[in-house]
């Protein structure tokens, strides 16, 4: 019975995703045919998903998503920019590195894709078509480069995914820093050498149109300042990942109000009532999932998912390689919170019986949810870029699969294959604490 009760909650899940019911709705949907078809009680369940999403860990969550948005609001991210600009140089193709390293330092602002492309995709890329860069390759590498927002700490998938798990938040962090550079890095490599061919960016531009670096530090460096202090709190042990959360939100609304004088009383609100639609919507999509996760569990779905794969090979690295496609594929029709949860619930039992340490699993999670993001169908990264360049996605998805395919999927397989690229960090960090 529980096999029918299954397919049936996976044909709900999967028919609703696909005509884009809000996926809240669809795992709701979905744990509700699954205790229907199983008998089971949601009474029983429904008190275990509220205590777990009023436990205090989770209250990080909605803190980052708010701080984010304030930060948005702010309009730091051209001060961000300028600094960025001034310490990259004059090199081949620094506009695009400027990209793509701002990308990662508003990540470790505000651990959301889809504001790094709002906040940097509509500074740089008007920049980057006025250097010569082809429209549709300066929106690709900001909606590739934007994945590196999920993998920089504060990451909010890794918060979900490190709480749904049962995994120190902290740990499950240091975990994705080793990927997320190496991705960084492979970006700036595919960015330097295609501006070298087609002789766009290479390097001319005149000092004196930037702003002196002194003066860019000076404007930018109370919001270069903010992922140092949440980072530096978490790891010397002064806060919790949720008190740094409390004190991000705290310091990007002295930041925005006191020091940038770029957010009023009137915008400060908007910002929190922004910040605070997000988490609701985010804080749902976890409940829900969250009982369908319990309904599985219940019903052994992930150790027969274990056993399934299991069957097929029994090899550790086919293991790793299907858990991989799997992952993918998750990522390409879900978004990465609700790929993190999943991931979390289904997933988690199977890389425990392969023998997979559970902080490199959460960095396979992690860059494979980011690959799926911004890859198509769904690819959600890339539809949000394309709005913000206002390019249909086919004059872009030709140099974003590039991205992909040469920076991005190495990394993946470097991570799957090579857990010292992920576990390096949280081990030494650990150990010295």
């Amino acid at each position: 019975m529980e096999d029918i009760g299954a397919i049936l909650a996976a044909a709900t899940l999967i028919l609703l995703i696909v005509v884009e019911a809000p996926i809240a709705y669809a795992f709701a949907a979905a744990g509700i045919v699954l205790a229907l078809a199983t008998g089971r009680d949601l009474a029983l369940i429904v008190p275990t998903a509220f205590w777990q999403t009023g436990s205090f860990a989770l209250l990080a969550l909605p803190l980052f998503i708010v701080a984010g948005t304030v930060m948005t609001a702010s309009e730091i991210s051209d001060r961000l920019v300028s600094v960025i600009e001034r310490v990259v140089g004059r090199v081949t193709g620094s506009l695009g590195a400027v990209t793509v390293v701002s990308c990662m330092v508003f990540g470790a602002i505000s651990g959301s894709g889809s504001a790094a492309i709002a906040a940097i995709g509509s500074v740089m890329i008007p920049k980057m078509r006025q250097a010569g860069y082809e429209h549709g390759y300066a929106t690709a590498l900001v909606a590739c480069s934007s994945v590196l927002a999920l993998l920089i700490p504060p990451s909010i998938p890794m918060i979900v995914f490190a709480l749904t798990a049962g995994l120190p938040v902290s740990t499950c962090f240091l975990s994705t820093i080793g990927p997320g550079v190496a991705i960084g890095l492979l970006y700036l490599l595919l960015n330097w050498r295609s501006c070298r061919r087609g002789g766009v960016d290479l390097g001319g531009r005149a000092r004196a149109a930037q702003a002196p670096f002194a003066c860019a530090l000076w404007r930018g460096g109370p919001a270069l300042l903010m992922p140092v202090l949440m980072l530096g709190g978490i790891y010397s042990g002064i806060f919790t990942p949720t008190e740094a959360a409390a004190v991000a939100l705290a310091y990007a609304l002295m930041v925005g109000m006191l020091i940038y004088r770029t957010l009023g009383v009137r915008s400060a609100m908007r910002a929190l009532i922004d910040g605070g639609a997000i988490s609701a919507s985010v804080v749902a999509i976890l409940f829900f999932l969250l009982i369908f996760g319990k309904l599985l569990t219940i019903e052994g779905i992930p150790r027969d998912i274990a056993a399934a794969l299991t069957a097929l090979s029994d090899n550790y690295y086919v293991g790793l390689l299907m858990m991989n496609v799997v992952l993918l594929v998750m990522g390409m029709f879900i978004d990465d919170i609700s790929g993190s949860i999943l991931a979390a619930v289904v997933l988690m039992p199977v890389a425990t019986e392969l023998g997979v340490d559970p902080i490199h699993f959460a960095a396979i999670v992690g860059t494979n949810l980011g690959l799926g993001n911004v890859t198509p169908p769904c690819a959600p990264l890339l539809f949000v870029a394309g709005s913000v360049s206002g390019l249909d996605l086919r004059r872009f998805v030709t140099p974003a699969l590039r991205f992909m395919l040469l920076g991005h999927l190495p990394v993946v397989l470097l991570v799957t294959y090579l857990p010292e690229l992920a576990l390096a960090l949280p081990n030494l960090l650990i150990e010295q604490r």
